[in-house]
């Protein structure tokens, strides 16, 4: 159980880091000029809600790859030893972003639902979490088997 949650928050911190690449490359392409990250970390933040703070992007990164971390470890041990398919991954990483960005993140009030977000935010968002679940699945089957002779 132990190495189960490792390997799966190792993967978890691997697939924030590309999900975060697809995030970026939304950010340049002009569809999401504020990462939400940030927004969830301003949030929490003293002072004004919606008004950017001191320290909220490094906040924001170190949360979020706490809770990629939490939610790669999560999956592993749901998973144990099978090897379940990368499209298990992909669903399990779309079912954070709705459980997410349909969910908590508009109830706490930090950013609109999906469906009245700025127009490019979700389709980015959508391919991120299915980035990061695709890529968890991988790596969490690999380190699964590593020491597995297969």
């Amino acid at each position: 159980m132990t190495r189960d949650l490792v390997n799966g928050a190792a993967g978890g911190v691997l697939a924030t880091a590309v999900m975060s690449a697809v995030m970026l490359a939304g950010d340049r392409a002009g569809l999401m000029p504020d990462q939400p990250p940030k927004r969830i970390a301003r949030a929490f933040l003293p002072g004004h809600r919606h008004r950017p703070k001191r320290g909220e992007g490094a906040l924001g990164a170190i949360t979020h790859f706490g809770f990629g971390a939490a939610c790669g470890a999560l999956y592993a041990l749901t998973c144990g030893r099978r090897r379940p398919p990368v499209a298990l991954g992909v669903a399990y990483g779309l079912a954070i972003w709705l459980v997410s960005y349909q969910g908590w993140v508009p109830r706490l009030g930090i950013l609109p639902p999906i469906s009245g977000d700025r127009p490019g935010r979700p389709a980015v968002m959508a391919a991120g979490h299915a980035v990061y679940g695709a890529v968890l699945a991988l790596v969490v089957n690999g380190l699964g088997t590593a020491g597995d002779g297969r």
